[in-house]
């Protein structure tokens, strides 16, 4: 990975390790439904002058199928779910479960006939899949089980929509597929949001429903797409390594989250099974292949 990309993989990894302290914040007031519709509305407005003077909008909604496809998977499925785990668990365990992200992309572009799993990689997935059995195990109780598996769905989701870009959307303007999916998973909460509005905002939810969508949206998502054309679509879920460090810390700060035995087990054992899961081979053909379809996107 280039200078380039580090800028970006450092910049988002400090970026999206901050969703989980604002949603956490949130939903102590707000419903999730209304946390993701405020968030993908304000997101949308701030982007539309953008897309509209790029001209980029009417491009992506040409392709509005996947355009939809992509919004379901990596916006208005996972934000929801998120949003409703983190009524039940603390945000640094929705960090560290969402960290499983990468395990899951290399599991899929090797389904589908990308980078294959040698041993090495399939010991790193190993030891990442152990490293959320312990977290569960030790951190976990059963009534936090839904949440759990929430939280799993939104990393498969995650480890998905990168793809869905990659393949179906190259050759999109990356400010009109924000833009646009931003826009269509607004219209999709729109019709359920007067049935939990509300009756009054406190100052904590604004400010950090507001930070979801201009730092953690608007900016990120920009962000994000220019680090899968840099680095590819699997490699660029790498960024949980660093989200869940930061979820974890900003927990434990501001919100005087436990800093558990789950944690500081399970926590070493899915970065580290990341590392190794997401490796790609010294000489493989398969990965300069992928290498060269990325440079060419």
């Amino acid at each position: 990975m280039g200078r380039r990309g580090w800028v970006l993989f450092l910049a988002l990894g400090l970026i999206w390790g901050m969703p989980y302290l604002l949603i956490r914040i949130a939903v102590r007031d707000l419903d999730p439904l209304i946390v993701v519709f405020a968030r993908t509305t304000i997101g949308a407005l701030i982007l539309l002058p953008f897309a509209l003077r790029a001209k980029s909008l009417a491009q992506a909604f040409r392709h509005w199928k996947w355009l939809a496809a992509y919004t379901l998977i990596e916006i208005s499925v996972p934000w929801l779910l998120i949003g409703y785990a983190e009524t039940r668990l603390t945000s640094s365990t929705a960090g560290i479960l969402i960290s499983t992200t990468p395990l899951l992309a290399a599991l899929a572009v090797a389904a589908r006939g990308g980078e294959p799993l040698g041993g090495r990689r399939l010991a790193g997935l190993v030891l990442g899949l152990v490293g959320v059995i312990l977290l569960m195990g030790l951190d976990l109780d059963v009534g936090d089980l839904p949440a759990a598996a929430a939280l799993t769905m939104s990393a498969i989701c995650y480890a998905i929509g990168p793809m869905v870009v990659a393949e179906k959307l190259k050759n999109v303007q990356p400010m009109g597929v924000v833009t646009g999916s931003l826009i269509l998973a607004a219209a999709l909460y729109l019709p359920f949001a007067p049935f939990v509005w509300p009756s009054s905002i406190t100052p904590e939810a604004a400010w950090s429903v507001f930070g979801l969508a201009t730092l953690c949206t608007a900016l990120a998502f920009i962000l994000f797409f220019a680090l899968i054309a840099e680095v590819g679509p699997a490699r660029s879920t790498v960024i949980t390594y660093i989200n869940p460090a930061v979820a974890l810390v900003l927990g434990v700060i501001v919100l005087s989250e436990p800093l558990t035995i789950g944690m500081a087990v399970g926590f070493p054992l899915i970065i580290i099974g990341s590392i190794l899961g997401t490796a790609g081979g010294r000489k493989n053909g398969t990965a300069r292949a992928e290498k060269t379809r990325e440079n060419a996107s």
